[in-house]
């Protein structure tokens, strides 16, 4: 299936990286724990959310929606969007097209 889009595969990863980086416990994505993730540098965390939002990108190809530690990412392609629901009260959208 794959996710379709038309932008830049770059700046739609950019930003999905931003989005899955605000998941307050994304890292556990990989089974990382808390003390794990604390002890990684910035530029480590960077790496590892940006494999994440990689990962998840493809993962949406198999899997409209998936969970990421305790948020929620969902590919909408009607609207050409990956919508990323941080909490129950915080939602970004990465635009495909």
């Amino acid at each position: 299936m794959g996710v379709r889009h038309a932008r830049e595969y770059k700046d739609i990863l950019d930003d999905l990286t931003e989005a899955v980086s605000a998941i307050r416990d994304s890292y556990s994505f990989f089974e990382m724990t808390g003390e794990e993730w604390g002890e990684l540098g910035d530029q480590e965390k960077r790496e590892v959310m940006e494999a994440l939002a990689d990962d998840v990108f493809y993962g949406l190809g198999e899997e409209p929606v998936l969970h990421v530690g305790g948020g929620v990412v969902a590919y909408k392609p009607k609207f050409h969007v990956i919508e990323v629901m941080v909490d129950g009260k915080e939602a970004r959208i990465v635009r495909l097209i």
